[in-house]
């Protein structure tokens, strides 16, 4: 792994329920690399974020995530890893009977920050999203462009070296998906390594970066023109 790579799969190979989903992939991102990955639903897109979360391992190759050899890394240091990963999913996963603030808070408490720290960490990463008016309001009370900012703020609170998006606009209106497409940009430009699981090409074609296409267990590099709605 080169000192300039945050993640990299090197000849990996998965097999899922008796079909191989991936093969013999070879993949590296860099520091600040914004990267699409896309396919049809059962092309390997989860088994390939789950590689780098490691909840799963390969069947064959090797994987490198931020610095860990995801293959002989052991048990003990799974949260070390996970702590320099903010993952942000489709559907937000909030914790309903926390406001914003307390959601935020909540996962630099589990890691052991002090109190101190954690406030203002907390009133950084709102004010990043733009929610720093929304602190005390509930999840019930938050549109789906809102719960998916708190839930960007929550991936970004332990200050992590890679963001993982998997469709992170899936469940927004266009206007709010273009808006936290946006958001993701601003954070990509701070130095944030971004990787993002999308299904939606038109969001690709209007935000052109780096696009990658799983089909039949090979990962492809694309141009926007070849994108079909």
């Amino acid at each position: 792994m080169s000192a300039d790579d945050v993640i990299e799969f090197k000849n990996v190979s998965v097999t899922y329920q008796h079909r191989q989903v991936l093969d013999s992939i070879d993949f590296s991102m860099e520091n600040g690399d914004f990267t699409y990955l896309i396919g049809q639903t059962g092309a390997g897109k989860s088994s390939f974020l789950r590689l780098i979360y490691r909840d799963l391992l390969p069947d064959e190759g090797d994987v490198w995530v931020a610095g860990y050899h995801i293959n002989t890394m052991k048990s003990n240091q799974v949260p070390h890893l996970r702590r320099r990963l903010g993952i942000v999913f489709q559907d937000f996963e909030l914790l309903p009977d926390r406001n914003v603030y307390e959601n935020v808070a909540f996962s630099l408490k589990v890691t052991g920050q002090k109190n101190r720290y954690i406030k203002k960490r907390v009133i950084e990463v709102l004010g990043l999203v733009g929610l720093s008016h929304k602190h005390k309001s509930m999840p019930l009370d938050l549109s789906g462009g809102e719960k998916q900012r708190v839930v960007i703020a929550r991936a970004l609170a332990n200050e992590p070296r890679i963001m993982l998006a998997d469709e992170p606009t899936g469940n927004l209106d266009p206007e709010a998906s273009h808006s936290l497409m946006k958001l993701l940009e601003q954070i990509n430009d701070r130095g944030m390594s971004i990787l993002m699981v999308t299904h939606d090409y038109e969001l690709v074609r209007s935000h052109a970066h780096k696009t990658l296409k799983l089909e039949d267990g090979q990962l492809n590099s694309i141009s926007k023109k070849s994108l079909s709605s």
